[in-house]
């Protein structure tokens, strides 16, 4: 009897998992299901080449930007295999930044391209349903890809980036890496003078007052300084230091083995030397020392405050290279909303029998067209022809038109 009651427990509890795992698949696919049936047929036919697509031009990417570079290195300088593997996985993510808009473009071209030539859009076409409604499930998809691509370009490159480089850093060691810090650190500072009759600060606040520079910056100081002091109308001073680092408790700038030269406004010069000597001044040379060189390091709220400390120094070329880059934060995953439209447009047109390696060239044709215009409205937009605004979106409307123009042919086709 008590062998009975455990079989039938057994078998209860078999049945309660067994309807578990049910709900639990049900409520997973749910969603997929709750998809129109054209949608998810078309879903069908472009998610398989966008994931061969992801992967292609990823480990294409990967092989000319990191991998040659990492063979080299393990040979002639002694890098160390599982090092190296490291560094390559902690690349990964800036290169699928660069391939997912790639692969939305080929995915959507070979899909379309394929239904097209077997007569099966003509079919739709047929029952009534417009080419937006067709293209549609690819936009939609182009949509998500951005917003993936945003996520991945904000918030896993940057800190990919800086764990690859650490990583090299530490296989290869400080002779191969040289010196890591930071070069030519230039700081200006405006503000209102003091005023040599009154002594008090004048009443305009666009004078240049100080500059701050700094030949070289590494573990949190600032070597061979030379900060020009312009703040009273009554004298000039140049303050040379071997040294300096910033005191966050005083606000102050303590700097080491140096000299400062004064010099009134009669001609005559003052020179102090100095083991020692406390200066007060503004962090912004700290600050400025510390952002990242390359824009992709950083991610959008770092490049915001990047912007600000630019602000403060006057550097305008700075200001502009890194207000075009903060729109490029933008721009860049919208390319898959761009490419997405064009190559379902074009891939719809009736008369389109592409093959996969003539899809894989206008591919690559459209790509190379894109990026090309994009980096000249950039350079454009940091050299000051442009706003940056303009200079970063103008290749994504321009891009966006050409879209709308192909979805229209191929509607009348």
């Amino acid at each position: 009897m008590l062998e009975k009651i455990v079989q039938i427990n057994k078998l209860l509890l078999k049945i309660s998992t067994q309807s578990l795992i049910s709900k639990t698949v049900n409520k997973i696919i749910a969603p997929w299901f709750a998809i129109p049936l054209l949608d998810r047929w078309l879903l069908g036919q472009i998610i398989p080449p966008m994931l061969f697509a992801i992967s292609a031009f990823t480990v294409i990417s990967l092989s000319v930007g990191v991998m040659f570079d990492l063979i080299r290195q393990i040979v002639e300088y002694g890098l160390p295999l599982f090092l190296a593997l490291k560094v390559l996985f902690y690349s990964l993510p800036s290169f699928l930044v660069l391939s997912f808009p790639m692969a939305v473009l080929l995915s959507t071209l070979l899909a379309y391209g394929k239904l097209s030539s077997n007569s099966e859009l003509l079919a739709l076409k047929s029952l009534g349903i417009k080419t937006s409604r067709i293209i549609s499930p690819a936009i939609a998809l182009s949509i998500f890809m951005t917003g993936l691509t945003f996520y991945f370009n904000d918030n896993l490159v940057p800190a990919s980036n800086k764990l690859a480089e650490a990583t090299l850093r530490s296989g290869m060691g400080s002779a191969f890496s040289g010196d890591k810090g930071k070069y030519n650190i230039i700081f200006s500072r405006y503000g209102s003078r003091i005023d040599s009759s009154t002594k008090q600060p004048t009443k305009f606040n666009k004078f240049l007052t100080h500059i701050f520079y700094a030949a070289r910056y590494e573990q949190n100081s600032m070597k061979d300084v030379t900060l020009l002091d312009f703040s009273r109308e009554d004298m000039q001073q140049v303050l040379n230091a071997e040294k300096g680092r910033f005191e966050k408790k005083t606000s102050s700038w303590i700097f080491s083995d140096g000299s400062i030269l004064t010099i009134d406004p009669s001609g005559q010069t003052t020179n102090i030397q100095f083991k020692e000597y406390t200066y007060p001044f503004v962090e912004g040379p700290l600050e400025l020392a510390k952002v990242p060189k390359d824009a992709n390091d950083m991610s959008l709220k770092q490049a915001l405050k990047a912007e600000m400390i630019y602000k403060k120094s006057g550097d305008l070329k700075e200001i502009r290279r890194i207000q075009v880059r903060i729109q490029e934060k933008f721009t860049l995953p919208c390319a898959c909303i761009v490419f997405g439209l064009i190559g379902s447009s074009l891939g719809s047109k009736s008369n389109l029998r592409s093959s996969k390696s003539q899809g894989f060239g206008l591919s690559v044709i459209l790509i190379l067209i894109y990026y090309v215009m994009s980096f000249v409205f950039s350079s454009f937009g940091v050299k000051g022809l442009f706003s940056p605004i303009f200079a970063a979106w103008m290749p994504v409307f321009i891009s966006l038109g050409g879209g709308i123009y192909f979805l229209r042919k191929s509607s009348t086709l």
